[in-house]
């Protein structure tokens, strides 16, 4: 093998062994299911055919289609209120928004829970009165808002910057009222860059597991959840694989369209921004006021019920019991123990993928694969692919590295791409050879988005909570599938326990957030792509 081909080997391979190879096995059992389990073979359509299975795929498209509407809805007039007002407080709302990325799911879920639950802030008290949140898809679709309203709003900001002030004000010169100024000048410009974050928003929501899982209830789970219910709890892995195959291309139709978005946003053009203005009508304050009481509705107040709810647990119910158990401390253990592993393979794979595809257009696609798979499938297809390997610490860390490593390709690929040609040219000319080159000029100045990706991978190795259900032993249990555990216990005890370990996950995924953004600022810019 040439000296050129050692760089690309190591995740060439790892894609191909970890996400390729599971992802055609599951193909082969959705294809021709049923040989795995004794049961009837079961035709392509007949997810179409089933009324059970059809309602779950119509339902998880409809609340990805109703998240988007609403994310859109909601999102669009607070990112225009951030990207055309200047206020107190404006530069760490923007840094805040950043907080739902590193979340992990199940704690958000239990944030929800915490407001709007039956023992919520809010829900507690509406239960008293006759309106009962829990047998809703109110629940679920709360929860898919925590998570991406932020990234509408801040592609909404980002593409607002993006309008140029002379066109605005020479449409405004010629009698064009603000609504039609924005309609016929603001609206064009930013309607690809709110297409692409509504096409992840779709998957994220379409593809999700941990809030359908907790939120969604019996009626309202989505088809992730049903291939985990079908292959952990019922053994039907042919149906299981049907119903995989179909989410798998329906997500990667949905990856096409964001992918041609950010082709066409790829170089967008160097204009001079509208200046922001500072409110100067009681309206105009009102405005600023309710965008950002809308932000902290439904991005803050779950991570504020945790919190509220973890304290009481702690100091008047018997929450404080748990945070000496040696199920939780074995449990914190793993977490950070399979977190570390995960980011170091992360980083070696992220670095070698990211050098690789600096000359190569099909690497950079590459880096998008494990994002269209969705956890639950890429543990099926390797629960499929390596059954005598399917309860081993190798797969389980390998499935973890999988889905951190594109985080760290992406931040390092956006570096090095402004990175100046002539300082490693320059130090090559003067001898140094290509590993000094890398060492002493080029990891330095790459060093503050590597530590980003490095913080994004870490955030999601801590919250994982779907590989681990399929391919985790008992004694390697996470804080993720611990709290899970608890909350599928009766009693207020249980519960209790759960929200202690909700907040000390959460605490965990903050320390991620203040790498991510104590030294970068930018890295919201990351993230809108993450």
């Amino acid at each position: 093998m040439s000296r050129r081909w050692l760089l690309p080997a190591l995740p060439l391979v790892f894609l191909a062994v970890v996400l390729v190879a599971p992802v055609l096995r599951l193909l082969a059992e959705g294809l021709a299911p049923g040989a795995a389990d004794g049961a009837e073979p079961l035709r392509w359509l007949d997810v179409w055919q089933d009324d059970y299975l059809r309602w779950r795929v119509l339902w998880s498209f409809a609340q990805a289609g109703i998240t988007c509407a609403l994310a859109l809805l909601l999102g669009l007039p607070c990112a225009w209120v951030l990207a055309r007002r200047e206020f107190p407080g404006r530069a760490l709302v923007l840094r805040l928004l950043m907080l739902p990325f590193v979340v992990p799911t199940l704690v958000a879920a239990m944030g929800v829970l915490a407001l709007w639950g039956p023992r919520g802030l809010i829900g507690g008290p509406l239960a008293e009165v006759g309106i009962e949140l829990a047998d809703t898809p109110w629940l679920l679709l709360y929860g898919n808002l925590f998570f991406n309203l932020c990234l509408v709003v801040r592609a909404g900001v980002d593409a607002l910057e993006q309008v140029g002030a002379q066109r605005l004000a020479a449409a405004r010169t010629l009698g064009a009222t603000p609504w039609r100024a924005f309609w016929r000048i603001e609206w064009p410009a930013i309607a690809p860059w709110l297409a692409s974050a509504l096409c992840l928003v779709f998957l994220y929501c379409f593809a999700g597991f941990g809030l359908a899982l907790v939120l969604g209830g019996q009626r309202y789970a989505t088809a992730e959840v049903e291939i985990y219910t079908l292959v952990a709890h019922e053994l039907e892995l042919g149906r299981a694989g049907v119903l995989a195959v179909w989410m798998m291309a329906l997500t990667g139709a949905v990856a096409l369209a964001y992918a041609w978005l950010e082709r066409r946003l790829a170089a967008p053009a160097r204009v001079a921004p509208v200046p922001r203005q500072r409110p100067a009508t009681a309206l105009q304050w009102l405005g600023v006021a309710g965008a950002m009481g809308l932000l902290v509705l439904v991005c803050v107040a779950p991570l504020a019920a945790i919190l509220w709810h973890a304290a009481s647990a702690l100091f008047v119910g018997q929450g404080a019991a748990v945070l000496t158990d040696a199920d939780t401390l074995a449990a914190l253990g793993n977490t950070l123990r399979f977190s570390v592993l995960a980011v170091v393979f992360a980083t070696a794979l992220g670095l070698s993928h990211a050098f690789a595809l600096q000359s190569s257009v099909t690497w950079r696609a590459l880096a998008f694969l494990p994002f269209v798979v969705s956890p639950v499938s890429v543990a099926f297809g390797l629960l499929l692919l390596y059954p005598d390997w399917s309860a081993s610490l190798p797969v389980l860390l390998a499935a973890y590295a999988l889905l951190a490593w594109p985080f760290v390709t992406k931040s390092v690929t956006a570096a090095l791409d402004g990175l100046p040609v002539h300082c490693a040219q320059a130090a090559a000319t003067l001898g140094a050879t290509p590993w000094r080159v890398f060492r002493r000029v080029t990891l330095p100045m790459i060093a503050p988005a590597l530590r980003r990706g490095m913080a994004f991978a870490a955030a999601t190795a801590l919250g994982e909570f779907a590989v681990t259900l399929f391919l985790s032993r008992p004694e390697w249990t996470t804080l993720t599938t611990l709290i899970h555990q608890h909350l599928g216990r009766p009693g207020a005890a249980p519960l209790d326990a759960a929200f202690v370990l909700a907040a000390l996950l959460m605490a965990l995924a903050l320390l991620a957030f203040l790498l991510i953004e104590g030294r970068d600022r930018r890295a919201g810019d990351n993230a809108r792509h993450a």
